[in-house]
């Protein structure tokens, strides 16, 4: 199905044709003229056919089984008569998903849900192609967000790659895309899929908040052993530059060793003072 423009003319002069009918009909059965039945049926017929289409609605206009056309531009009309139209809005939507739980593609169950702004666009596809198309944008958007979910890791802890953490962007146009071209057969257009909730799901949580604790720590003790080396490093030659102690080989290693202990150890340091030996 694909829909088109249903036959219709200004509704305002048929509701005045409905009107003289009625009135000339009434007037000639005061009369007793059974003619006036006729005007009365001519009446009764357009007025089965007039039609107020609101802004942002259309109506799939359907006479006996066939399709007619589609009514969107707002104001009244007349259409064919004995008609069944099938209203249809043409406003921007949001849909919120449940959220749902999947496996990341590295089996890590998490939990994960978006927003999906979609409006049709074909009135015929969403009347007649689909059983229900709200149900239908519903059921395909919580399939193509599992399949997307399912297609890469919740978080690469600094490899390389898309992450559904790291590439939210990346990952809401591949969703748009994905349900684009889910819900074109039912006159759909999607404008927007953003995930809105994004959390490791409760059983495994624990771990991995431990193992991201972790790696946050790992990084934070390479950079502080990174700068250590350089102070002492620093230390060292200002030392012999300065000629303020000449040491050798064993006390430089013991210096460092020291030094080294008392910037890398996460507790202040406790200083021993050397006031001389007793020989």
């Amino acid at each position: 199905m694909k829909e088109h423009k249903a036959w219709a003319v200004n509704g305002f002069l048929a509701l005045i044709l409905v009107i003289a009918f009625f009135v000339s009909g009434t007037m000639l059965l005061i009369k007793l003229n059974l003619w006036g039945i006729l005007p009365l049926v001519l009446g009764f017929i357009l007025l089965t056919g007039i039609k107020v289409v609101q802004p942002n609605k259309a109506f799939v206009v359907v006479f006996f089984g066939s399709y007619i056309g589609t009514l969107r531009e707002p104001g009244l009309w007349l259409t064919v008569p004995f008609s069944t139209r099938k209203g249809v809005s043409l406003r921007v939507r949001n849909f919120n998903s449940k959220t749902l739980k999947v496996n990341d593609v590295e089996g890590n169950p998490i939990e994960i849900a978006a927003v999906v702004v979609f409006k049709v666009v074909d009135t015929a596809k969403a009347i007649f192609d689909v059983d229900k198309y709200e149900q239908f944008v519903e059921i395909q958007s919580e399939t193509a967000l599992r399949h997307v979910a399912s297609k890469y890791p919740y978080d690469l802890f600094e490899q390389d790659g898309y992450s559904l953490r790291g590439n939210a962007e990346e990952v809401a146009k591949e969703l748009a895309l994905e349900l684009q071209q889910r819900l074109a057969l039912a006159g759909v257009e999607v404008s927007e899929a953003r995930l809105t909730h994004l959390a490791y799901s409760t059983e495994i949580a624990g771990a991995m908040l431990q193992r991201q604790q972790a790696n946050a720590i790992l990084a934070a003790r390479q950079i502080i052993v990174d700068g250590a080396m350089g102070m002492v490093q620093m230390a060292i030659e200002r030392l012999e530059k300065g000629n303020v102690v000449k040491l050798d080989e064993e006390r430089k290693a013991a210096m460092i060793n020291n030094l080294l202990v008392a910037i890398v150890s996460d507790r202040s340091a406790q200083p021993v003072i050397n006031t001389g030996s007793l020989y």
